[in-house]
């Protein structure tokens, strides 16, 4: 990727991001995140970042956080989700302050980063920047906002209240996977035998030629 001086394709970098709106159906959220981060941990398409709106983060966090401290997933949260985490009632909770490290850490592990965010457009900064470009996700009831999240992250896929784990060859149907692009050239996403094919154009022609 460094030293290349042709396109090349780079596949396997993943650190993903779960966002829970304000308007997220916390029967929906807590599922897909458990699924997205423990299903299968050393894996690409496994979440690694919890992002949460402020107006539902004192009510969803506790119950997030219960639920991933029962699947065995230390926590690295910033300083607003650490206090609203921190009450001494979750068991076998493992908490920790995030720091600037973590965000753009993919851990491959049963940790996950915790982030309180402001708005939607706080959301999508953040991940933007931090992102490898593999996989995002959205939690939401609100289509105008599910909307102007997936327009606006610049991933190869981005996730509608479902696991990120979804992104593979398989389950879209390529029949196999060779590798997830995060390029925008010339693949993105995953791929299957199509992507990994070049084109030969051969024409039979009787005399024609062209005007």
């Amino acid at each position: 990727m460094r030293n290349s001086k042709v396109p090349v394709i780079e596949t396997g970098a993943g650190n993903v991001h779960i966002y829970v709106d304000k308007a997220a159906d916390f029967a929906k959220a807590i599922p897909i995140i458990l699924n997205a981060k423990t299903q299968r941990v050393g894996v690409c398409n496994a979440a690694e970042k919890l992002i949460v709106h402020r107006d539902v983060a004192k009510d969803f966090l506790p119950l997030a956080a219960k639920a991933l401290a029962d699947a065995g997933v230390e926590l690295h949260a910033d300083d607003e989700a650490y206090e609203i985490i921190d009450q001494g009632t979750i068991e076998n909770l493992s908490l920790v302050h995030a720091t600037d490290e973590d965000w753009d850490t993919e851990y491959l592990a049963l940790k996950m980063g915790v982030k309180v965010v402001s708005s939607l457009d706080k959301a999508i900064e953040h991940i933007n920047a931090h992102s490898t470009g593999h996989t995002e996700c959205i939690i939401s009831e609100d289509y105008g906002t599910v909307e102007r999240f997936t327009k606006r992250i610049d991933s190869a896929v981005v996730m509608a209240n479902a696991s990120s784990r979804f992104t593979d060859g398989g389950m879209f149907g390529f029949g196999a996977e060779l590798g997830i692009s995060t390029q925008k050239l010339h693949a993105r996403g995953p791929m299957g035998l199509t992507e990994m094919t070049t084109t030969k154009w051969i024409g039979y022609g009787t005399g024609q030629v062209r005007a």
